[in-house]
């Protein structure tokens, strides 16, 4: 077997143990490209109608709940494909296939549901504009703070708090600089995540970075 054959084997291999990663990533890809073809006005209002925002909450949750986990704004495809075999693939593997489901959702109905209470509060405050009920909220970034989260539980110390912090760095500055409702919607996400460490229990052993690091491989003459 040639090289070239070897390495799609284990890519095949790879995309095989974590199905449901590669299924949402390959949905994505099917989206992505149906956003590109739309004239922008058409692609706004496709987005618009399977945005979980505070007008669909009300009306229909569960449908809006469930689009919105498959669409995007139309660009960064290739970016999420790299995100999710970073984040998704390794959690799946990591928890299989049903606990790594189960953060997904929780990060992305609880998240949501968050962030959204966070604007009716502000537009009940007058913080923001009663307009605001049509926001555009579609994506997979609820569920992927949420993932990333929760794989901090993957590794031994002190190596976990060295990521915990690495996350905390990624979604807490947003909050106290921009205050949007993704932003806290992101923070939500990723304390949703940290809180699924119940799920993480009889996973395997975590990994020590600090023996990976010291690994060499061997050297023959």
């Amino acid at each position: 077997m040639g090289a070239s054959a070897e390495a799609v084997k284990r890519v095949w291999r790879w995309v095989r143990s974590a199905p449901g990663t590669y299924l949402w990533l390959t949905a994505l890809a099917v989206t992505t490209v149906i956003i590109e073809l739309l004239p922008p006005d058409e692609a706004e209002e496709w987005l618009g109608s399977r945005s979980t925002n505070l007008y669909h909450l009300g009306e229909d949750p569960l449908r809006v709940l469930i689009t919105s986990a498959f669409w995007t704004d139309g660009s960064g495809w290739f970016a999420y494909a790299v995100l999710f075999t970073i984040f998704h693939a390794n959690a799946e593997r990591w928890l299989g296939t049903l606990r790594w489901l189960v953060v997904v959702i929780l990060a992305h109905v609880g998240a949501t549901y968050l962030s959204q209470g966070v604007l009716l509060w502000a537009i009940h405050s007058d913080d923001a504009p009663e307009r605001a009920i049509f926001a555009l909220d579609v994506g997979v970034s609820y569920g992927l703070a949420g993932v990333a989260a929760v794989l901090a539980y993957r590794f031994t110390t002190p190596w976990r708090w060295i990521y915990v912090l690495g996350v905390l760095a990624v979604v807490v500055p947003p909050v106290v600089m921009n205050r949007t409702f993704t932003d806290i919607g992101h923070a939500s996400a990723a304390a949703l995540g940290f809180a699924c460490y119940p799920l993480t229990r009889g996973s395997g052993r975590p990994w020590d970075i600090g023996v990976l690091l010291k690994w060499r491989p061997s050297m023959r003459r």
